[in-house]
Protein backbone atom coordinates (compact mmCIF):
# COMPACT_ATOMS: atom_id res chain seq x y z
CA UNK A 1 0.00 0.00 0.00
CA UNK A 2 1.42 3.32 -1.07
CA UNK A 3 1.94 5.81 2.11
CA UNK A 4 -0.35 8.65 -0.24
CA UNK A 5 -2.37 7.66 -2.73
CA UNK A 6 -3.20 10.01 -5.46
CA UNK A 7 -6.63 11.42 -5.34
CA UNK A 8 -7.21 9.92 -9.12
CA UNK A 9 -6.37 6.77 -8.53
CA UNK A 10 -3.07 6.66 -10.87
CA UNK A 11 -1.01 4.15 -8.93
CA UNK A 12 2.25 5.58 -10.76
CA UNK A 13 1.87 9.03 -8.82
CA UNK A 14 0.99 7.64 -5.64
CA UNK A 15 3.70 8.20 -2.98
CA UNK A 16 5.78 5.14 -1.16
CA UNK A 17 8.53 6.22 1.09
CA UNK A 18 11.83 3.88 0.78
CA UNK A 19 11.53 3.85 4.85
CA UNK A 20 8.22 2.17 4.33
CA UNK A 21 8.89 -0.18 1.19
CA UNK A 22 12.23 -1.07 3.39
CA UNK A 23 14.28 0.80 0.72
CA UNK A 24 17.92 1.39 2.50
CA UNK A 25 19.23 4.72 2.17
CA UNK A 26 22.87 5.49 1.39
CA UNK A 27 24.93 8.29 2.94
CA UNK A 28 24.81 11.64 0.83
CA UNK A 29 23.18 14.79 -0.60
CA UNK A 30 21.00 14.56 -3.44
CA UNK A 31 19.55 18.03 -5.19
CA UNK A 32 16.15 17.61 -6.10
CA UNK A 33 14.91 19.73 -9.17
CA UNK A 34 11.47 20.22 -10.34
CA UNK A 35 11.28 21.83 -13.32
CA UNK A 36 9.56 23.30 -16.20
CA UNK A 37 11.41 24.99 -19.45
CA UNK A 38 14.44 25.82 -17.54
CA UNK A 39 16.16 24.64 -20.95
CA UNK A 40 18.28 28.12 -20.98
CA UNK A 41 19.21 28.01 -17.46
CA UNK A 42 20.46 24.82 -17.23
CA UNK A 43 23.91 25.15 -18.31
CA UNK A 44 24.61 27.21 -15.85
CA UNK A 45 23.19 25.76 -13.26
CA UNK A 46 23.71 22.16 -13.33
CA UNK A 47 27.70 22.08 -13.29
CA UNK A 48 27.96 23.70 -10.34
CA UNK A 49 25.95 21.17 -8.68
CA UNK A 50 27.48 18.17 -10.04
CA UNK A 51 30.13 19.38 -8.18
CA UNK A 52 28.97 19.79 -5.04
CA UNK A 53 26.45 17.11 -4.91
CA UNK A 54 26.28 13.23 -4.73
CA UNK A 55 23.39 12.87 -7.06
CA UNK A 56 20.88 15.35 -9.17
CA UNK A 57 17.28 14.02 -9.57
CA UNK A 58 15.59 15.99 -12.05
CA UNK A 59 11.74 15.84 -12.51
CA UNK A 60 10.44 17.37 -15.14
CA UNK A 61 6.54 18.80 -15.46
CA UNK A 62 5.79 19.31 -18.92
CA UNK A 63 8.46 20.94 -20.39
CA UNK A 64 8.30 21.81 -24.13
CA UNK A 65 11.92 23.40 -24.96
CA UNK A 66 14.01 20.36 -24.64
CA UNK A 67 14.79 20.78 -21.09
CA UNK A 68 15.11 16.84 -20.14
CA UNK A 69 17.67 16.19 -23.01
CA UNK A 70 19.55 19.70 -21.69
CA UNK A 71 20.20 18.18 -18.53
CA UNK A 72 21.25 15.08 -19.77
CA UNK A 73 24.20 16.89 -22.12
CA UNK A 74 25.20 18.93 -19.39
CA UNK A 75 25.52 16.03 -17.24
CA UNK A 76 27.39 14.02 -20.17
CA UNK A 77 29.53 17.24 -20.06
CA UNK A 78 30.39 16.98 -16.68
CA UNK A 79 31.20 12.92 -16.70
CA UNK A 80 28.03 12.95 -14.56
CA UNK A 81 25.49 10.93 -16.52
CA UNK A 82 25.69 8.13 -13.65
CA UNK A 83 24.57 10.93 -10.84
CA UNK A 84 21.24 12.34 -12.95
CA UNK A 85 18.07 10.79 -12.66
CA UNK A 86 15.61 12.66 -15.14
CA UNK A 87 11.64 11.53 -13.93
CA UNK A 88 8.54 12.46 -15.61
CA UNK A 89 5.57 14.03 -14.32
CA UNK A 90 2.87 14.77 -16.43
CA UNK A 91 0.28 16.59 -14.12
CA UNK A 92 -0.51 19.84 -14.54
CA UNK A 93 0.51 21.48 -10.73
CA UNK A 94 -1.92 24.44 -9.59
CA UNK A 95 0.01 27.39 -8.99
CA UNK A 96 0.55 29.02 -5.91
CA UNK A 97 -1.69 31.08 -4.71
CA UNK A 98 -5.26 30.47 -4.59
CA UNK A 99 -5.33 27.62 -7.30
CA UNK A 100 -3.22 25.78 -4.83
CA UNK A 101 -5.54 26.37 -1.71
CA UNK A 102 -8.59 24.88 -4.19
CA UNK A 103 -6.74 21.98 -5.00
CA UNK A 104 -6.96 18.87 -2.39
CA UNK A 105 -3.73 17.89 -0.94
CA UNK A 106 -3.49 14.31 -2.39
CA UNK A 107 -4.15 15.19 -5.67
CA UNK A 108 -1.82 14.80 -8.53
CA UNK A 109 -2.26 18.73 -9.37
CA UNK A 110 -1.31 19.64 -5.21
CA UNK A 111 1.87 21.21 -4.86
CA UNK A 112 2.33 19.06 -1.41
CA UNK A 113 1.65 15.67 -3.48
CA UNK A 114 3.92 16.76 -6.11
CA UNK A 115 6.72 17.13 -3.64
CA UNK A 116 6.02 14.06 -1.72
CA UNK A 117 6.38 12.32 -5.36
CA UNK A 118 9.76 13.75 -6.04
CA UNK A 119 11.42 13.91 -3.13
CA UNK A 120 10.23 9.86 -2.48
CA UNK A 121 12.81 9.13 -4.96
CA UNK A 122 15.44 10.18 -2.92
CA UNK A 123 17.40 7.28 -2.02
CA UNK A 124 20.07 9.50 -0.21
CA UNK A 125 19.98 10.48 3.74
CA UNK A 126 20.22 14.02 2.40
CA UNK A 127 17.82 15.91 0.02
CA UNK A 128 18.19 19.36 -1.15
CA UNK A 129 15.56 20.80 -2.78
CA UNK A 130 16.82 23.53 -6.11
CA UNK A 131 15.32 25.52 -8.46
CA UNK A 132 15.90 25.58 -11.97
CA UNK A 133 17.52 29.32 -12.23
CA UNK A 134 19.41 29.02 -8.85
CA UNK A 135 23.41 29.44 -9.74
CA UNK A 136 25.79 28.03 -6.86
CA UNK A 137 29.13 30.03 -6.79
CA UNK A 138 32.04 28.33 -6.80
CA UNK A 139 32.31 28.84 -2.89
CA UNK A 140 28.79 27.80 -2.79
CA UNK A 141 29.74 25.02 -4.77
CA UNK A 142 32.69 24.45 -2.32
CA UNK A 143 30.58 24.67 1.07
CA UNK A 144 28.02 22.66 0.04
CA UNK A 145 30.39 19.47 -1.10
CA UNK A 146 31.83 20.15 2.36
CA UNK A 147 28.28 20.26 4.12
CA UNK A 148 27.57 16.89 2.17
CA UNK A 149 29.37 14.45 4.05
CA UNK A 150 29.25 16.64 7.47
CA UNK A 151 25.86 16.64 8.10
CA UNK A 152 25.37 13.02 8.02
CA UNK A 153 25.77 12.77 11.54
CA UNK A 154 23.24 15.51 11.97
CA UNK A 155 19.67 16.07 11.57
CA UNK A 156 20.22 19.62 10.83
CA UNK A 157 18.14 21.71 8.08
CA UNK A 158 20.48 24.28 6.13
CA UNK A 159 19.13 27.33 4.83
CA UNK A 160 20.77 30.06 2.54
CA UNK A 161 20.01 33.66 1.26
CA UNK A 162 19.69 33.77 -2.38
CA UNK A 163 20.45 36.77 -4.59
CA UNK A 164 17.68 37.83 -7.76
CA UNK A 165 19.71 38.71 -10.38
CA UNK A 166 17.38 40.10 -13.69
CA UNK A 167 19.38 40.02 -16.61
CA UNK A 168 18.60 42.56 -18.88
CA UNK A 169 20.80 41.40 -21.75
CA UNK A 170 24.18 39.06 -22.17
CA UNK A 171 26.43 42.17 -20.25
CA UNK A 172 24.04 44.00 -17.89
CA UNK A 173 21.65 42.94 -14.85
CA UNK A 174 20.40 44.37 -12.07
CA UNK A 175 21.14 42.32 -8.41
CA UNK A 176 18.49 42.96 -5.45
CA UNK A 177 20.82 43.08 -2.75
CA UNK A 178 17.83 44.42 -0.47
CA UNK A 179 16.29 40.78 0.32
CA UNK A 180 16.97 38.89 3.37
CA UNK A 181 15.17 35.60 3.11
CA UNK A 182 16.68 32.78 4.04
CA UNK A 183 14.86 29.65 3.03
CA UNK A 184 15.52 26.20 4.17
CA UNK A 185 16.99 24.31 1.42
CA UNK A 186 18.26 20.65 3.04
CA UNK A 187 16.56 18.49 5.04
CA UNK A 188 17.48 15.15 6.38
CA UNK A 189 15.49 12.39 4.74
CA UNK A 190 12.62 10.87 6.98
CA UNK A 191 9.13 10.63 7.80
CA UNK A 192 9.16 14.08 9.97
CA UNK A 193 10.69 15.90 6.99
CA UNK A 194 8.05 15.78 4.15
CA UNK A 195 5.72 18.07 2.96
CA UNK A 196 2.40 19.12 3.71
CA UNK A 197 -0.06 21.57 2.15
CA UNK A 198 -0.12 24.97 3.20
CA UNK A 199 -2.10 28.24 2.27
CA UNK A 200 0.00 29.38 -0.49
CA UNK A 201 2.22 26.73 -1.61
CA UNK A 202 3.46 23.39 0.23
CA UNK A 203 5.62 23.48 3.40
CA UNK A 204 7.99 21.01 4.64
CA UNK A 205 7.83 19.82 8.19
CA UNK A 206 10.75 19.42 10.93
CA UNK A 207 10.45 18.33 14.49
CA UNK A 208 11.12 20.78 17.16
CA UNK A 209 14.29 21.34 18.34
CA UNK A 210 16.33 20.68 14.89
CA UNK A 211 19.21 22.74 14.51
CA UNK A 212 19.19 25.08 11.69
CA UNK A 213 22.16 25.99 9.96
CA UNK A 214 22.16 29.27 8.37
CA UNK A 215 25.11 29.45 5.32
CA UNK A 216 26.66 33.21 4.59
CA UNK A 217 25.61 35.25 1.99
CA UNK A 218 26.58 35.66 -1.92
CA UNK A 219 26.33 31.86 -2.54
CA UNK A 220 23.67 31.69 -4.63
CA UNK A 221 22.17 33.34 -7.48
CA UNK A 222 18.26 33.50 -8.64
CA UNK A 223 18.40 34.68 -12.45
CA UNK A 224 15.33 36.21 -13.89
CA UNK A 225 15.12 36.71 -18.00
CA UNK A 226 13.60 40.39 -18.40
CA UNK A 227 12.56 39.04 -22.22
CA UNK A 228 10.83 36.21 -20.18
CA UNK A 229 7.60 35.92 -18.30
CA UNK A 230 8.97 34.92 -15.08
CA UNK A 231 5.76 34.81 -12.84
CA UNK A 232 3.28 32.83 -15.15
CA UNK A 233 3.03 29.73 -12.21
CA UNK A 234 1.79 32.63 -9.62
CA UNK A 235 -1.83 33.86 -9.73
CA UNK A 236 -2.21 37.71 -9.12
CA UNK A 237 -5.73 38.24 -8.94
CA UNK A 238 -7.22 37.32 -5.78
CA UNK A 239 -3.77 37.26 -3.73
CA UNK A 240 -2.91 39.56 -1.32
CA UNK A 241 1.08 40.30 -2.14
CA UNK A 242 1.39 42.36 1.16
CA UNK A 243 0.81 39.35 2.98
CA UNK A 244 3.44 38.05 5.03
CA UNK A 245 4.09 34.62 3.26
CA UNK A 246 4.32 36.28 -0.24
CA UNK A 247 6.38 39.66 0.69
CA UNK A 248 9.29 37.98 -0.87
CA UNK A 249 7.11 37.74 -4.25
CA UNK A 250 6.08 41.41 -4.47
CA UNK A 251 9.30 42.48 -4.12
CA UNK A 252 10.31 40.59 -7.16
CA UNK A 253 7.09 41.84 -8.76
CA UNK A 254 7.97 45.38 -8.03
CA UNK A 255 11.81 44.73 -9.21
CA UNK A 256 10.33 43.70 -12.50
CA UNK A 257 8.09 46.20 -13.10
CA UNK A 258 10.80 49.40 -12.31
CA UNK A 259 13.47 47.58 -14.56
CA UNK A 260 10.62 47.56 -16.95
CA UNK A 261 9.56 50.96 -16.93
CA UNK A 262 13.52 52.24 -16.73
CA UNK A 263 13.45 53.26 -13.28
CA UNK A 264 14.77 51.04 -11.02
CA UNK A 265 17.43 53.55 -8.90
CA UNK A 266 13.97 54.33 -7.29
CA UNK A 267 13.10 51.59 -6.53
CA UNK A 268 16.08 50.77 -3.58
CA UNK A 269 18.22 47.87 -2.83
CA UNK A 270 18.98 47.33 -7.03
CA UNK A 271 22.80 47.38 -7.46
CA UNK A 272 23.56 47.72 -11.69
CA UNK A 273 26.45 45.45 -12.73
CA UNK A 274 28.14 45.08 -16.17
CA UNK A 275 30.14 42.21 -17.19
CA UNK A 276 33.18 43.35 -19.25
CA UNK A 277 33.23 42.17 -23.02
CA UNK A 278 33.07 38.77 -24.26
CA UNK A 279 31.67 37.26 -20.90
CA UNK A 280 27.97 36.38 -19.64
CA UNK A 281 26.41 38.77 -17.06
CA UNK A 282 25.45 35.48 -14.86
CA UNK A 283 29.21 34.41 -15.31
CA UNK A 284 30.78 37.81 -14.18
CA UNK A 285 28.38 38.17 -11.34
CA UNK A 286 28.37 34.64 -9.89
CA UNK A 287 32.40 34.08 -10.80
CA UNK A 288 33.96 37.22 -10.05
CA UNK A 289 31.64 39.75 -9.06
CA UNK A 290 29.85 38.57 -6.03
CA UNK A 291 33.04 37.55 -4.39
CA UNK A 292 34.62 40.59 -4.36
CA UNK A 293 32.17 42.29 -2.37
CA UNK A 294 32.83 43.36 0.91
CA UNK A 295 30.44 41.24 4.08
CA UNK A 296 27.64 41.33 4.78
CA UNK A 297 26.71 42.43 1.22
CA UNK A 298 24.91 46.06 1.15
CA UNK A 299 21.54 45.66 2.10
CA UNK A 300 19.03 48.66 1.79
CA UNK A 301 15.85 49.68 3.72
CA UNK A 302 13.13 47.44 2.33
CA UNK A 303 10.07 49.72 1.05
CA UNK A 304 7.27 50.80 2.84
CA UNK A 305 5.06 48.03 1.29
CA UNK A 306 7.92 45.58 2.32
CA UNK A 307 8.52 46.74 6.04
CA UNK A 308 7.38 45.35 9.30
CA UNK A 309 6.82 41.84 7.76
CA UNK A 310 8.35 39.01 9.30
CA UNK A 311 10.43 37.34 6.23
CA UNK A 312 10.72 33.60 8.37
CA UNK A 313 9.67 30.73 5.88
CA UNK A 314 9.29 28.31 8.52
CA UNK A 315 5.70 29.33 9.16
CA UNK A 316 3.66 26.22 10.23
CA UNK A 317 0.60 27.31 8.97
CA UNK A 318 -1.30 24.01 7.23
CA UNK A 319 -5.01 24.38 6.16
CA UNK A 320 -7.22 21.19 5.34
CA UNK A 321 -7.68 19.17 2.43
Amino acid sequence: MPDIASLEGDPAYDVTWPWTSGEPLVPGLTCVFRVRNEARNLPWVLPPIFAAVQHVLLVDNGSDDGTADVARAVAAECGAADRLTVLDYPHRVSRAGGEHLATPATSVHSLAHFYNWCFSHVRTTYSMKWDGDMVLTPEGTGILRDLSWQLQSTRAIVAMPRHPLTVVDESTGWLDLSLRFLEPWIYPMGPDFTFVKAFDWELREFPPGVERIVLQQGLVLEVKWLDADEYAHWRRDGVDFTNTRLYRKLREFEVDEAIRKGDPEALGGLVKVTAPEGVHIIDHVSRDWLWRQPRPLVQHSLPATLKHRDPSPDLKERVRP
